[in-house]
């Protein structure tokens, strides 16, 4: 399974030369599964320049969206292939009693907030609740659970052959609790995360910056790594990054987050840090995974 990210920021984007690095678009991340079928999980502003990456003779796209926030449907309206009449795009997300899937994203894709609507789009477009039992997309193994986030949100676990990535860009799974302590049924994402190949999750801020964030949502360092540590991820990538932290900032944060790795005897090489186009293969050989702690409650 290849990755490439085209999006690693949260919230709003963030262009401008102090983040040049880890780039300024928000979530994106392109899947290449073993039979050649592409998955997009999330439609942040990376969408756009995906878009033109992607060849025009696709059978079909996927795009699999974990909430409907704007930093994650924002680029929809600027994805080329959505004005191709050849394209055909399957758009999964997470039900609610509120409305259809379709209905909340025509919200954005609509006047006053866009030029064009849903409805004349030339693509052939359809959108899909997540089903809630495992499906097959390809060569891939799909499946998706809600997860601690404001508005209905889902993590999704992607497995390919022998190979699992666990996708959970916002995510604050212990709400302020010592996640260290929890009982693993009481740990949101635990099922989706647990042994996956490469973890990709929310580390939007220090913990120096958490007190006063607690119900935001999403994660300080030592949060997302104690929840890499109890799930067993192999390789853990972070993600989502605060739009005021600049490249070298996230260098620290970076360092932080092995050090706290470390501290809970890990191998600080399993956990990196997302930066826009990089690109890596998941099941390559990597460090060995480390064993889950058990932990008395």
């Amino acid at each position: 399974m290849r990755v490439r990210i085209w999006g690693a920021r949260g919230s709003v984007p963030a262009p401008g030369p102090e983040m040049n690095r880890y780039g300024g678009n928000t979530s994106c991340v392109e899947l290449t599964l073993s039979n050649g079928e592409t998955l997009i999980l999330d439609a942040g502003t990376g969408i756009r320049t995906l878009g033109f990456s992607l060849p025009p003779d696709l059978p079909r796209i996927n795009i699999l969206l974990t909430h409907l926030h704007l930093d994650h449907i924002q680029g929809l309206m600027f994805f080329p292939p959505c004005f191709r009449a050849e394209s055909n795009i399957r758009i999964f997300g997470p039900s609610s009693p509120e409305a259809s899937l379709e209905s909340r994203i025509a919200r954005y894709i609509s006047a006053p907030l866009s030029p064009v609507e849903v409805r004349e789009l030339p693509c052939d477009v359809s959108f899909h609740d997540a089903p809630p039992t495992e499906w097959q997309i390809g060569s891939a193994t799909i499946r998706a659970e809600a997860v601690t986030h404001r508005g209905p949100t889902l993590g999704y676990r992607i497995t390919d052959g022998d190979t699992t990535l666990c996708y959970i860009p916002d995510h604050e799974p212990g709400l302020g609790a010592d996640l260290s302590k929890l009982s693993e049924e009481w740990i949101s994402g635990y099922n989706l995360a647990r042994d996956a190949d490469l973890l990709i999750h929310d580390c939007q801020y220090t913990d120096e910056e958490y007190p006063g964030h607690e119900g935001w949502g999403h994660s300080p360092i030592t949060e997302a790594v104690t929840f890499a540590r109890r799930v067993g991820a192999r390789r853990t990538l972070l993600f989502h990054h605060d739009p005021l932290h600049t490249d070298g900032f996230l260098d620290d944060l970076h360092r932080s987050a092995r050090r706290a790795w470390q501290d809970l005897g890990g191998d600080p090489e399993q956990i990196g840090i997302a930066a826009e186009r990089a690109e890596l293969n998941v099941g390559a050989p990597a460090s060995e995974a480390p064993a889950r702690p058990r932990i008395a409650v």
